[in-house]
């Protein structure tokens, strides 16, 4: 059975989601994508009055300058480090401390390793796209060399497409979409595969 479901994600100067490359700090603009990823999920959400208070601009007309300005701010919370962040439950720490700060209690965050079942993985993606979150995403080392930029990087999910062929994902980074294979992305060829960060609302 096909499916297909597309966030209908913001846009900054008419490219989608926030651009590593515009921030202007040198270790933001080098190795702030674990920032970058909880910005635009805030960016994302702030869009729903409930989630207004997690980010401080106009969810509804982001400028360049607004984002660079709340990428500093998220800084403190997911600061590039020397191996990056390269485990889910830094990035959940970090984002966690975030959202208490700003007194959004009503979300929870879980990490899911790219090590489980190629099926659970699957599904723990759609059902989150389906319920209208994005997926941050953290790829580490891949050996196809198609994916070479995202090797040791964060980037977020905003759509998939399931077809006769599998399930293809739309990932959002550096201002581009892309559509990329979800089975070839989650098979490595190495033994840590990082992960996704499921968010669910507090019920």
């Amino acid at each position: 059975m096909e499916r297909r479901k597309v966030l209908d994600y913001f846009t900054i100067d008419g490219k989608p989601g926030g651009n590593q490359d515009d921030l202007t700090e040198w270790d933001m603009n080098r190795g702030g994508c674990g920032a970058v990823t909880a910005c635009d999920v805030c960016m994302f959400l702030a869009s729903q009055e409930k989630f207004r208070r997690l980010y401080p601009h106009d969810p509804h007309n982001i400028s360049r300058s607004d984002f660079i300005d709340f990428a500093t701010s998220m800084k403190p919370y997911l600061s590039p480090r020397y191996h990056g962040i390269d485990f889910l439950e830094t990035y959940i720490c970090g984002f966690l401390d975030y959202l208490t700060d700003k007194e959004c209690d009503s979300l929870i965050l879980e990490g899911l390793s790219g090590s489980v079942d190629y099926e659970s993985f699957a599904e723990a993606i759609t059902n989150q796209l389906d319920r209208n979150f994005p997926v941050p995403y953290l790829m580490l080392m891949h050996n196809d060399p198609k994916l070479d930029d995202f090797n040791w990087h964060w980037f977020n999910l905003a759509g998939y497409e399931q077809t006769h062929d599998g399930l293809n994902v739309m990932t959002v980074t550096y201002g581009e979409f892309l559509w990329f294979s979800l089975r070839n992305m989650w098979d490595t060829g190495h033994l840590r595969k990082g992960g996704i960060i499921r968010i669910f609302e507090r019920v």
